[in-house]
């Protein structure tokens, strides 16, 4: 959320209450995901340490979502390969791949509103519209996949191997796809260390 306005303050107290120093009112967290829907930024700070927890009370957003019937976003597969990442040496990464991603779907999202409203712009359901969705379907998924697989080249390198020769693959052959991919893997490494 670029913006030039300040963002506003949210202050937590000890009983778990949030007061919004711009409305000078408590809130809650559905108030909070409202106005990060709203496109509006804050930052909360813990009211006796000064401490910033933005980052957990949006972790905490995101878990009340998704305990919601029918809100789920996160995959379990998504789910158990970020948390592999914590500690490990990749960890420093994950967190520029992943808005890099998530400012991609946006940007596929807005495109996606407009070829609907293209398409519904008569009030009928068109072929065009249908085509509309196969197209932005095959195209987040494709970009989905690159995605795990750019964090997971090893199960990556193994899928493919195991779909072109499931059991004539040689064990020697497999073992050098899997030293180059990961060659490959520390050449982006160094090259995006040398970038910063």
């Amino acid at each position: 959320m670029a913006s030039d306005k300040e963002a506003t303050v949210i202050k937590k107290y000890a009983n778990r209450r949030l007061y919004h120093t711009g409305t000078s009112s408590y809130v809650t967290l559905e108030d909070l995901a409202g106005l990060v829907r709203n496109g509006e930024d804050f930052v909360v700070y813990d009211a006796k340490s000064g401490e910033d927890i933005t980052r957990s009370v949006l972790a905490q957003i995101i878990f009340d979502e998704e305990s919601k019937d029918g809100q789920n976003l996160l995959p379990i597969t998504f789910l158990r390969q970020l948390i592999r990442f914590y500690g490990d040496s990749m960890q420093a990464l994950v967190p520029r791949y992943l808005e890099f991603s998530m400012e991609n779907l946006t940007k596929e999202q807005n495109q996606f509103r407009e070829q609907m409203s293209k398409a519904f712009g008569g009030g009928t359901f068109g072929t065009g519209a249908l085509d509309a969705i196969q197209a932005q379907t095959r195209a987040n998924m494709t970009m989905f996949t690159e995605a795990f697989q750019l964090f997971n080249p090893f199960a990556a390198a193994a899928a493919k191997a195991q779909a072109e020769a499931p059991s004539a693959a040689p064990e020697n052959a497999e073992l050098g796809d899997l030293k180059r991919e990961l060659n490959e893997m520390r050449e982006r490494l160094d090259k995006l260390a040398k970038s910063k």
